[in-house]
């Protein structure tokens, strides 16, 4: 019978569509998305010297939903004082830092005026979550006296006797912004990059080393002063330097492995479960987990049942281009194309569907002459000309932060010939329902080749295009009909 009506049509004169399909099944529902963002880490110190109309334009760009991308987490960095100890700090002056306590005991909330006031532009642009996450701790606290390692070896660079005045200088730190600045910080994470084995052999910029019983003793201190200073900010744990350390050991061994089956395991002597201010939430980072592309998906899958497991969500709080990233030439120079940009798409795609991860954030905001950036800073240029540069990379990011809002539910979502809706060298496709009830497609065509298709299960009135053709950055193309043409190095969304 279907034989013959397929007869039928063609004598009819019906053509039959084999185009493939991009299908939406918004019945399948998998991670609530909290946000994407990006730091403040170490440019946006410095914007104050910038002429007035560029920092304007900078918080447009990174936050405005109608003039950028819509970024709606701001991660600020803390500072451990590094800066008033000028080159004693034995750290490179751009990654100095300031400190809301002073060392003769005081607190001083005008310093790191510049970041505070970044996070005043943001939060009028529409940012609803503020994380502060810190380096190191204070210098007054350190057992060195300095806010880096300077190759001390594995443990927590804070003074035994310290732990309380540490989690006193958060709490605080977080009620001072809010009673002198009306900024609430929602998460303060204590570390970052804990189990990294690249930054603790000498002499570069803020950080420390941690094991997961310093870790959890901090934490647990922490939790305790901010109950004392009645806040109702949540600690953010732990801010793994690479994937491969939060599920297991890499580099490093299991006193700084393990993140996931230790911190959050009740019968692990170093958890942090049932304390008021941990949610059941571990932050990581990607670095040199992207390729090779089997690896890029496995490490996520893996990782994803770990988490699956243990019932913790995941945000990725970290990714920028490392000397590993070689398809695109690694991390040197500041690239303004799709190169860099559909690499970083490509990831963002990975994390969110096969690690389920419920955050994505770029590190910098704002670079200089490297991969880390979302624009760049020209230094002395910036300062006297206002030259502020954004990337592809930027509005890239902007597909996902701009449409897909904070609260949004991820989806299902199949492609004709495609497994799981992904072929790393050709198309990736994910779909969110928005709070309020739109859904949105989020589509990368990796490939140098157009490829058309058929949209089922929504109905999109508006293509939003961004790629290396001159002017389209997050372009709005009107859409008629039910098919749409994916151009070629692209990434778009269907809205």
């Amino acid at each position: 019978m279907k034989r013959y009506l397929l007869i039928s049509l063609l004598l009819a004169g019906c053509a039959v569509d084999n185009s493939p399909s991009i299908s939406i099944d918004s019945s399948k529902t998998y991670q609530t998305i909290d946000g994407f963002g990006a730091s403040d880490a170490w440019t946006i110190q410095f914007s104050d010297k910038w002429p007035a109309e560029t920092v304007e334009r900078a918080a447009d760009l990174l936050f405005s939903q109608d003039k950028g991308i819509g970024l709606s987490i701001w991660r600020f960095n803390l500072g451990a004082g590094s800066t008033y100890q000028g080159d004693d700090a034995q750290i490179q002056p751009m990654t100095r830092t300031e400190c809301f306590l002073m060392p003769d005991g005081s607190w001083d909330f005008d310093k790191q005026k510049a970041q505070v006031d970044f996070m005043k532009m943001a939060k009028e642009r529409g940012v609803n979550t503020f994380i502060a996450f810190l380096n190191s701790p204070p210098v007054y606290f350190t057992q060195n006296g300095l806010a880096t390692n300077t190759g001390r070896g594995g443990d927590f660079n804070l003074k035994p006797e310290c732990y309380g005045k540490f989690a006193d200088y958060m709490a605080k730190s977080a009620k001072g912004l809010a009673e002198n600045h009306g900024i609430d910080i929602d998460y303060i994470c204590p570390v970052n990059e804990p189990d990294g084995h690249w930054n603790w052999q000498g002499p570069k910029q803020e950080g420390s080393p941690a094991t997961n019983a310093e870790i959890a003793h901090i934490t647990r201190e922490l939790d305790e002063a901010l109950t004392r200073e009645n806040l109702d900010t949540k600690i953010l744990v732990n801010e793994s330097s690479d994937y491969r350390a939060m599920v297991s050991t890499h580099q490093t061994d299991a006193d700084r492995g393990f993140a996931i089956q230790t911190l959050f395991n009740a019968d692990s002597a170093s958890n942090v479960v049932g304390l008021k201010h941990v949610e059941k939430l571990i932050a990581g980072h990607g670095y040199w987990t992207n390729t090779p592309l089997d690896f890029l998906r496995t490490m996520r899958e893996n990782l994803n049942d770990t988490l699956t497991k243990f019932g913790v969500k995941f945000w990725m709080t970290e990714q920028c281009i490392m000397g590993n990233d070689e398809e695109i030439g690694g991390g040197q120079h500041f690239d303004t194309t799709m190169k860099t940009a559909l690499y970083v798409a490509r990831c963002i795609h990975h994390d969110l569907v096969f690690a389920n991860a419920s955050s994505w954030q770029w590190w910098r905001a704002i670079g200089e002459d490297y991969r880390d950036g979302l624009l760049e800073d020209f230094g002395e240029e910036t300062i006297e000309t206002g030259k502020l540069v954004d990337s592809r990379l930027l509005w890239c990011m902007g597909n996902y932060s701009r449409f897909v809002r904070p609260g949004a539910v991820r989806v299902g979502v199949s492609v004709d010939r495609l497994d799981s809706a992904t072929d790393s060298t050709s198309i990736m496709a994910s779909a969110y329902r928005n709070i309020d009830g739109s859904i949105v497609c989020v589509i990368i065509n990796y490939s140098d080749t157009d490829h058309e298709y058929s949209i089922d299960g929504i109905k999109p009135k508006t293509m939003y295009v961004t790629s290396d053709e001159s002017g389209f950055k997050l372009k709005p193309i009107e859409l008629s009909g039910k098919k749409v043409t994916i151009p070629a190095r692209s990434v778009v969304t269907l809205k």
